[in-house]
């Protein structure tokens, strides 16, 4: 799923990256930050809270204007250097105090800087008290998906990754009203689906255009 529909939409939005300084937040392995690299990027610095990963990133960036660190998206945040572009797949929902979040970023960009994310989208993050899930026909075929306190922002549990990992659920209204208050413009707002030719390729996607999976923000600092 991530490699059918988040990852084109974050290509699609990404910014012209040659001569910037990058900060990728969640690099794991570092495939983001050696395409920046390879493409332009004067810096790039990678930040992952896993240090096995990071292990690996830095084997395979070598010779690379890369550097890594073993960092928390929240202390991530508060570096103290400026950048171009703050790109981040899939890190957003496991950040707790999300406003501060917001403002620390803002804080790290140059005027006119990119902030480019991408997240779980929050219909499939808000249920409390039961797992999401599809409802299907009498012939097993997705008709439509049940999710639950949508307003009911904070703390859930997810299987996503790995059992029992904690997420934190905010509606789509709350991610953009922090991104404003913190000096952002809001350029693109994507809600992932697929296209008629991936699903003619890829037949099981037909059901995500029932929900969206992901949601890709770009956002301009100004």
């Amino acid at each position: 799923m991530r490699s059918l529909l988040e990852q084109p939409a974050m290509h699609n939005y990404m910014p012209d990256i040659f001569g910037k300084k990058v900060l990728e937040i969640g690099c794991g392995c570092g495939k983001n930050c050696r395409y920046f690299a390879e493409n332009g990027a004067v810096k790039v610095l990678g930040t992952h809270m896993s240090g096995r990963m990071l292990k690996i990133a830095k084997r395979k960036s070598v010779g690379l204007p890369i550097e890594y660190r073993l960092l928390a998206p929240e202390k991530a945040a508060g570096l103290d250097e400026k950048f171009d572009v703050i790109y981040s797949s899939l890190v957003f929902h496991y950040v707790e105090h999300f406003d501060k979040f917001i403002a620390g970023l803002s804080s790290l960009l140059h005027k006119d800087g990119i902030l480019l994310f991408s997240q779980k989208h929050p219909i499939t993050t808000a249920s409390l008290d039961r797992q999401p899930g599809w409802n299907y026909d009498e012939r097993g075929k997705e008709i439509s998906y049940t999710f639950s306190n949508y307003h009911q922002s904070g703390r859930r549990g997810s299987n996503w990754f790995i059992d029992d990992e904690v997420i934190y659920h905010r509606t789509v209204g709350e991610i953009v009203t922090a991104l404003g208050q913190h000096g952002f413009y809001v350029e693109a707002a994507d809600e992932t689906r697929p296209s008629s030719t991936m699903i003619k390729q890829y037949p099981q996607l037909e059901k995500e255009m029932l929900k969206p999976a992901f949601l890709v923000i770009r956002a301009r600092k100004i």
